[in-house]
């Protein structure tokens, strides 16, 4: 199916908030409906985001601007070579984490939230759609050690996630969505497949 133009879904939340589930289910639908859809993630599977990756199991290795320099490296990159491209073949683009996960998870860890956001504003693509999934940090933690044998230690901390998820659940704006990541995945799915079916229709009025 044809668009006018490319359209770009975020979809955000704590590390086990269920995000990546969303993100592949939402794939496999938009496929089915008929449309032209990829799938990226931040960190990327680029040269920087394989840094992050390999810097992530190791407690405090990297200092807060240290982690924020190497994931603007990152988007940079994924901004280019992957969001760009697919938008200007007017694709839709699923990616799962984005800027709001830096301002998130470096503001936490004392960097200006605002100039997080300010520095990211200058090059990013402004997304279409934005879905936060909104779990407690223990459950997410429970969903974590379940389904990993070794934590990102960078990140995953009770405490720390609880003050992430208190940032998560201040963005606002009329494309930004909330959702409760303790329902089911079912459940969630059917949220988001209502809120971009009916994106989608607007686009064709």
């Amino acid at each position: 199916m044809r668009l006018k133009k490319g359209i770009l879904i975020v979809i955000e939340g704590i590390d086990g908030s269920g995000k990546t589930t969303q993100a592949q289910i939402l794939l496999d639908k938009l496929k089915i409906w008929g449309y032209s859809v990829v799938y990226f993630r931040e960190p990327s599977r680029g040269k920087w985001g394989r840094e992050i990756r390999e810097k992530a199991v190791l407690q405090d290795s990297l200092s807060p601007e240290q982690e924020l320099q190497l994931f603007q490296k990152d988007r940079k990159e994924n901004v280019e070579k992957n969001l760009k491209p697919a938008l200007k073949k007017k694709q839709i683009v699923i990616l799962d984490r984005y800027y709001f996960s830096t301002i998130a998870y470096q503001g936490v860890k004392g960097i200006d939230p605002e100039r997080i956001r300010e520095m990211n504003e200058a090059f990013v693509i402004k997304p279409d759609l934005v879905f936060i999934l909104d779990i407690d940090a223990s459950k997410g933690l429970e969903r974590v050690e379940n389904s990993r044998k070794k934590r990102d230690m960078l990140f995953e901390r009770e405490d720390y996630l609880n003050e992430v998820r208190k940032v998560f659940r201040s963005f606002e704006g009329k494309n930004i969505f909330h959702l409760d990541g303790k329902r089911s995945k079912e459940e969630i799915s059917e949220q988001i497949d209502r809120i971009v079916l009916d994106y989608l229709e607007s686009l064709k009025n």
